[in-house]
């Protein structure tokens, strides 16, 4: 039952942050309207939130089994928590330069701790990645109710009008829901600390180190390119169909949610795929059928005009069609998470999520900021034609990550600390 418990605790600490991580998109569009700043200006809240992410994590991520994961997280519900009850009380753009700040910290705590313990709750490799992939499939959820949800706040006749910023009523008090069912729960933490590394200065050592291993450093530059793209679409598809596809400000965000219910759906079914097929087979596939399908909707998003019925069912085809790339980017990530982490020995996967976080936020700041770069430059179909270039790297970055994977495979198991 208290498994159980946490595993919940778990999913939905995991859910709020997803709501709150890719409201940026969303966010962005409306303080463009609510205040006037143009996009590479707003592209900042991707830093705001992302810079912070890579740096808590690499100060705390290696010491948090001595902190406590169960711990970090009601630490990072209550810093989140009181950021979002600021934003209904003082909204202004810096106001939200300051959530973002909050929840990029907080979410530092939150993703170091939640797969640490996926290791801790799990006994083997293939239990590891089922329940990754479902707690990544149920972010995904999160991410598609995190559209519908503020989508439902915003002003339909004036979309610059800042009651939006009410929808952070809501988030806190899911945070102090959340916060009880952590405080009511309990996380067998020992295994954790089975590696002796019980100083700030051992368990630095070990991120660093960890660094040396060739498996470590291919699949740190897949999951740097990999959220590159993502961030790309996740982050810039609301503004996309308001200015390329011509959509009204609730429905660009109600149609990007398609994009995230893609994503979840796709992670949920590569669980029962990954039985019948390899790994980096599937995720070979998922990356050839994403370029294609960049190819072939965006020469039709180029000629959508605007029409005075654009509705659900007025809408252009490329709106439909465009979020579908979640489906085939769904497997990609948790998929390369798990084989690396369940590689390591568990007082390791502090050290190895953070070195993740690290490297998903540094990829999420700069695929943000170079699809805004050349949206406010070229347009938007130039800036999602861009993806392609990551796609094509991400296919060298997979190729190798299956080589080195294959090589430990057929290696002992290396001590704890020492590099491969």
């Amino acid at each position: 039952m208290n498994r159980f418990r946490m595993i919940a605790a778990l999913t939905l600490i995991y859910m709020i942050f997803a709501i709150l991580l890719n409201s940026v998109g969303t966010v962005i569009l409306q303080t463009i309207h609510t205040f006037g700043i143009d996009k590479p200006q707003a592209s900042l809240l991707e830093l705001f939130k992302d810079l912070p992410i890579a740096v808590t994590s690499f100060l705390v991520a290696s010491f948090l089994p001595l902190l406590g994961y169960r711990r970090a997280m009601m630490i990072a519900l209550a810093i989140v928590g009181c950021a979002c009850a600021l934003m209904p009380l003082y909204p202004s753009f810096h106001t939200t330069e300051l959530l973002f700040t909050c929840v990029g910290i907080a979410f530092a705590l939150t993703k170091v701790s939640v797969y640490s313990s996926i290791g801790l709750l799990t006994r083997n490799r293939a239990e590891h990645g089922r329940l990754t992939n479902t707690i990544e499939g149920l972010f995904m959820l999160g991410v598609l109710l995190s559209g519908w949800i503020f989508s439902a706040f915003i002003d339909h006749g004036d979309p610059a009008n800042p009651v939006w910023f009410r929808v952070y009523w809501l988030l806190a008090v899911l945070c102090v829901l959340v916060f009880v069912l952590l405080a009511g729960s309990k996380l067998d933490e020992s295994a954790a600390h089975a590696g002796g590394m019980e100083s700030l200065g051992g368990s630095a050592a070990a991120m660093f180190k960890l660094m040396l291993r060739p498996l470590v450093n291919v699949f740190l530059i897949s999951a740097f390119l990999y959220v590159l793209i993502e961030q790309s679409f996740g982050t810039w598809l609301p503004t996309f169909n308001n200015e390329i596809l011509h959509l009204p400000n609730a429905m660009s965000i109600q149609l990007a949610s398609i994009l995230a219910g893609c994503t979840a759906l796709g992670r949920i079914a590569a669980g029962q795929v990954l039985r019948r097929m390899p790994w980096h087979t599937l995720l070979n596939l998922c990356v050839i059928g994403m370029g294609v399908l960049v190819l072939l909707v965006l020469p039709l998003a180029q000629h959508s005009v605007p029409r005075a019925d654009a509705g659900w069912f007025g809408a252009p085809l490329a709106a439909y069609l465009l979020p579908l790339i979640g489906l085939l980017m769904a497997p990609i990530y948790p998929v390369i998470n798990s084989v690396a982490l369940s590689s390591l020995p568990k007082p390791l996967h502090a050290s190895m999520t953070g070195l993740i976080v690290i490297f998903s936020a540094l990829g999420g700041t700069l695929g943000s900021r170079i699809t805004a770069v050349v949206f406010a430059s070229f347009g938007g179909i130039h800036a999602f034609y861009f993806s392609l270039v990551p796609m094509s790297l991400v296919l060298v970055a997979l190729f190798f990550f299956k080589r080195e994977a294959d090589r430990v495979g057929s290696l002992p198991p290396p001590s704890d600390l020492a590099p491969e």
